[in-house]
């Protein structure tokens, strides 16, 4: 049946608000972590080098987690029937790995201090791109307009003043500082963009954690051409240089907590759109904050005037949280996200009770869910990886509060557990 013709009687969808709200949250705490291992710029690593190590992280975990919560099986079946959706994972995946690169030049040219806002600024492009491309905010209230737009405004405001506050031990490099900018810059348009695939995926019925099986291939082959293009080809140090193995676990496991904050974001993308979950995602320069300031003491040294534009970019930095938190859709504008969901229905001949069932999480789980063998060896594998890697290596030579590192690492999983038990119990992760 033509999907258009179910339009006028769309079946009854529960309220899938909660659900983004918190796995957005949760988002902004894994991936405010995952910047930690970035310090590591300084350790003589080209930019492209890096960003390598970590999407090795980032491949592992992204077949590792699905293959984990629902199988290869399942993975591949979805897959299967959103054939047309592989291009343009792909694609979203080569645009991550770009920006990444970009984003680690531009740490080193001007720090993280002053690159990390500039490139949250991500948001506000997602939701120009959310409204132009699918609807999102079209027939909304003037209240939820407003909580969204001056939210995500107020989010990126205080992510300048978290910034500035540890500007002081940011070591920008003049000579280099425009391009940095320019890098952070770069960044931020690119995920910004990055998300028009991934709403794009989940109004069409793909499951987040399929996306980013195919995601990751745009991400590792990507960078492996910009380091054969741009950093000495199959010289490359990272290929060689044995003094640079020790490094390579922190680059996976940054890698690794990343893809955790990024599959929440993706379901945050997925159940609330692109102008309500990237905001609250972006949350992450607050945690990103506190792992600088309490594990690596950014702010030990840090002038009333620095701490002081801690404490109000923090509050501006919740208040703004609490504003896209409380933009609960309204009927008109699930309305206008049925339209768009409409139109990709009609465009790939898609049943739309089903798809419309999948994007609120209701359809259960296909068919193909015993294990096969071959997921015991990827997992088998991932550990194996991350065993040879703890082996060989060693604590950076970085002053560290190690008691602080406990409770950070408290808060990520008990984050982590409270977004999966929930997506668990209403959704089985779909």
């Amino acid at each position: 049946m033509n999907s258009a013709s179910r339009t006028n009687s769309p079946p009854v969808v529960r309220s899938v608000h909660g659900i983004g709200v918190a796995c957005g949250l949760a988002a902004g705490v894994w991936l405010g972590a995952a910047e930690a291992p970035t310090k590591l710029v300084n350790s003589g690593l080209s930019p492209y080098a890096i960003s390598l190590c970590m999407v090795a992280g980032v491949f592992t975990a992204r077949w590792t987690v699905p293959t984990l919560l629902k199988g290869t099986r399942q993975v591949f079946a979805d897959l299967s029937e959103h054939r047309h959706l592989i291009p343009i994972a792909i694609l979203a995946g080569m645009l991550w790995a770009v920006a990444n690169t970009l984003t680690v030049f531009a740490i080193r040219d001007v720090g993280l201090a002053i690159a990390f806002p500039l490139w949250n600024t991500n948001s506000l492009v997602g939701i120009l791109w959310g409204r132009l491309l699918f609807g999102e905010l079209k027939g909304a209230s003037r209240t939820n307009i407003a909580k969204v737009v001056l939210g995500a405004l107020a989010i990126v405001a205080a992510a300048v003043m978290l910034g500035f506050s540890t500007i002081h031990t940011s070591g920008a490099h003049g000579d280099r500082a425009v391009g940095g900018v320019l890098a952070a810059i770069g960044a931020s348009l690119l995920w910004g963009t990055m998300y028009i695939p991934y709403r794009k995926a989940y109004i069409s019925g793909l499951n987040p954690l399929s996306f980013v099986t195919v995601f990751t291939i745009g991400e590792l082959g990507t960078m492996l051409a910009l380091v054969f293009a741009l950093d000495g080809g199959t010289k490359a140090a990272v290929f060689h240089s044995g003094e640079i193995r020790h490094l390579l676990f922190w680059l996976f496991l940054g890698g690794f907590v990343w893809v955790i904050g990024d599959l929440f974001q993706q379901f945050a993308t997925k159940y609330l759109g692109i102008g309500r979950g990237i905001p609250l995602s972006n949350t992450n320069q607050m945690w990103g904050l506190a792992w600088g300031a309490l594990v690596f003491g950014e702010l030990a040294h840090a002038d009333a005037t620095h701490r002081l534009l801690v404490v109000i970019g923090s509050v501006v930095m919740i208040c703004g949280a609490l504003a896209v938190t409380t933009a609960v859709a309204t009927e008109k504008e699930n309305s206008s996200m049925r339209e768009a969901l409409v139109r990709e229905c009609a465009r790939y001949d898609l049943d739309y009770d089903r798809v419309i069932r999948t994007y609120a999480g209701e359809v259960p789980a296909t068919s193909a869910t015993r294990r096969a063998w071959w997921d015991y060896v990827i997992l088998a594998a991932a550990v194996g990886v991350f065993i040879w890697l703890g082996i060989n290596a060693r604590i950076p030579a970085l002053a560290m509060n190690f008691a602080w590192v406990g409770v950070l690492a408290v808060i990520l999983l008990a984050s982590a557990a409270a977004g999966a038990w929930l997506l668990w119990k209403t959704t089985k992760f779909s």
